[in-house]
């Protein structure tokens, strides 16, 4: 069956922020820059996944670095979703993207963009929809356990070195179910989640209960405060929280793990030359091999490193998004 996308989520998906006033990809007349001529000030537009304000200023210093090593002034904006960056690199208002592994798909599908590289985490280029409750008895069907940090998981999935893991529980989920998605560009907070249920036989579009709690810190701190009976993100979002809330660990149980997804990437507009896409590339590789670096890429997406785009993997995650498109 090929999923759709409702009326509802197909407008939210219209109402996009562009991004306004930016340089880079035109001139003062807003025309667009000389074809073969790469502009002397690019766009670096990255998309909410913490404290809106606080990633704006660490995209700031993130902008100064690629600055230093481009030559070149870059600006750093944050989008309001993943949408409004594929919009605006389609517009020629963004030339370098931060995105999601389906939302750097549509970036090349939609904007031709060119995916460069892809962030490395705990030495890992993949990583998985981590499937949490504040119902362990529901959605267990073995005895909760607890890691070294304080953090209750159940079904296998603390030993578990890989995705697909207690997919068997995902069965007790109802079509009325509270659901917490994260954002409906996001691959591990919406796509490979709504997939699974699919998959268990419900139809995620007629999900009475679900909603989209606008980022993953949200999405856990819903099933904790009992807006929701349980929630996605990526693993293991509950440490985004815990100082907010100590006892997040206890209070949401990790019970399934999708399959492996691959990590975030970088995008890169194909109207640039071959030689300022290298440059580009070769510039945040430099930046991840620096301490200062390294800290302020932590910061702005808990990011340890960079690999090349794997395209095969972002081929995966295509099939996944073109399940919900139109028929």
């Amino acid at each position: 069956m090929k999923l759709r996308m409702p009326a509802a989520l197909a407008a939210a998906a219209a109402t996009v922020l562009v991004l306004a006033g930016c340089a880079g990809g035109a001139d003062d007349s807003g025309d667009a820059e000389p074809a073969g001529e790469d502009p002397t000030e690019l766009v670096l537009g990255l998309v909410p996944s913490q404290d809106v304000d606080q990633l704006v200023l660490d995209a700031e210093e993130l902008g100064t670095l690629l600055e230093d090593e481009l030559g070149i002034p870059v600006t750093a904006e944050v989008t309001t979703d993943y949408t409004a960056l594929v919009t605006a690199m389609q517009a020629g208002q963004a030339q370098i993207g931060m995105f999601g592994p389906i939302a750097l798909v549509q970036a090349a599908d939609e904007a031709g963009a060119v995916p460069v590289l892809q962030s490395v985490r705990y030495g890992s280029s993949t990583y998985v929809t981590q499937w949490y409750t504040n119902d362990p008895d529901r959605f267990c069907t073995d005895e909760v356990v607890t890691d070294d940090e304080g953090f209750t998981f159940c079904n296998g999935v603390l030993d578990a070195e890989s995705g697909p893991v207690g997919e068997d529980a995902l069965s007790e989920i109802t079509q009325d179910e509270t659901i917490a998605f994260v954002d409906e560009g996001s691959a591990s907070g919406y796509y490979y989640p709504a997939t699974q249920l699919q998959e268990a036989g419900l139809d995620p579009f007629a999900l009475n209960g679900a909603f989209f709690a606008g980022g993953h810190p949200n999405a856990v701190l819903a099933v904790a405060d009992g807006s929701a009976s349980v929630g996605v993100s990526f693993n293991d979002a509950r440490t985004e929280v815990v100082e907010e809330q100590p006892t997040i660990g206890e209070d949401v149980t990790v019970f399934a793990w999708s399959t492996e997804i691959p990590n975030d990437g970088i995008a890169v507009s194909a109207d640039l030359s071959e030689e300022m896409q290298e440059s580009i590339t070769e510039a945040f590789m430099a930046i991840a091999e620096t301490e200062d670096g390294l800290a302020i890429l932590d910061a702005v997406y808990n990011i340890d490193g960079f690999a090349p785009a794997d395209l095969d993997a972002l081929d995966a995650a295509r099939q996944v998004e073109q399940n919900f498109g139109e028929e």
